[in-house]
């Protein structure tokens, strides 16, 4: 595994489904992502997530009943202090099919991708593989190039 991802303060990225799954989990994939959270938490860097990825946070503690985690979660990701929602528009919705018919990105993937370009993001975090073909932004999470 490569070393621990940060950005510069001030940064805006977009944080993919399971770099969140990894940390809220405490699982041994999350470290490299621990130093990241902690600027979001601070405010230091603002991260954006897309409604694919608040779904995909939420299936965990819903499939363990756990109601009371999966608002604590949503709360977290839609008003917490360095995160927040970005909604799809037909903007986004036609550059991820860009996406997807050049990178044959999966539609979630080619969503995440045209949402973090999109908006002007510095990079896209992940620990998906499937990103490794982007060269739009910059991939941070994984060994991209």
């Amino acid at each position: 595994m490569k070393g621990r991802v940060t950005v510069a303060d001030g940064a805006l990225v977009l944080v993919d489904t399971n770099p969140i799954v990894y940390w809220l989990e405490g699982h041994p994939l999350g470290e490299r992502f621990v130093d990241l959270f902690d600027q979001i938490d601070s405010g230091r860097v603002q991260a954006i997530v897309t409604p694919i990825t608040l779904a995909e946070v939420l299936v965990g503690p819903l499939r363990a009943g756990n109601t009371t985690l999966a608002t604590r979660y949503r709360r977290a990701l839609t008003h917490g202090p360095g995160f927040s929602l970005r909604e799809m528009d037909a903007e986004i919705a036609v550059l991820a099919a860009q996406y997807r018919a050049t990178m044959r990105l999966k539609l979630p993937d080619a969503i995440q991708l045209a949402t973090a370009v999109h908006e002007g993001c510095v990079a896209l975090v992940t620990h998906d593989r499937d990103f490794r073909v982007v060269r739009d932004i910059e991939i941070l999470g994984i060994d991209a190039r």
